[in-house]
């Protein structure tokens, strides 16, 4: 990582859920692209510390929470252990399906599988993390389209 890389504003994304949550942490590249730093599945109910790592790790300035399963609880428990943490809840809409199709960008199937139409599968794991992602990625375009005085 370049020292501009690493100097980048960055942000925390999380898509809440009862037993597990997507997070990820992202900076915006010198291009304006966002460059993912980060990206798991965690347990929600180890959620304070995870998110707590990340923070340490990688001094993001915000972070952006989708607004679906478990939002309200989530932005509850981190208000209080992180309560100079910026939260901005973000719209979840369409973001599973999206994710499905980012994992299988990510990791196409293989074997006879490679016949089946990604769309008709089911990834073998948790997207919750690409979720995540695409909740950080729409924020960022959100705010540079706002930053050039644009609307998204």
């Amino acid at each position: 990582m370049t020292q501009k890389e690493e100097q980048a504003p960055r942000i925390a994304a999380l898509d809440p859920g009862r037993e597990k949550c997507g997070l990820a942490v992202l900076a915006r590249a010198g291009d304006g692209a966002p460059r993912v730093l980060l990206q798991r599945v965690i347990e929600t109910r180890a959620l304070e510390r995870e998110v707590g790592e990340a923070l340490a790790a990688f001094a993001p300035s915000q972070l952006v929470l989708g607004n679906g399963t478990t939002s309200k609880e989530a932005r509850a428990r981190l208000a209080r252990a992180f309560p100079s943490l910026p939260v901005t809840v973000v719209d979840e809409y369409r973001t599973t399906d999206l994710a499905r199709g980012e994992y299988w960008r990510a990791h196409p199937p293989r074997g006879l599988r490679r016949l089946l139409p990604t769309s008709m599968q089911v990834p073998p794991v948790p997207v919750d993390d690409f979720v995540a992602v695409l909740l950080g990625t729409r924020f960022l375009a959100r705010e540079a389209h706002e930053e050039r005085g644009t609307r998204l």
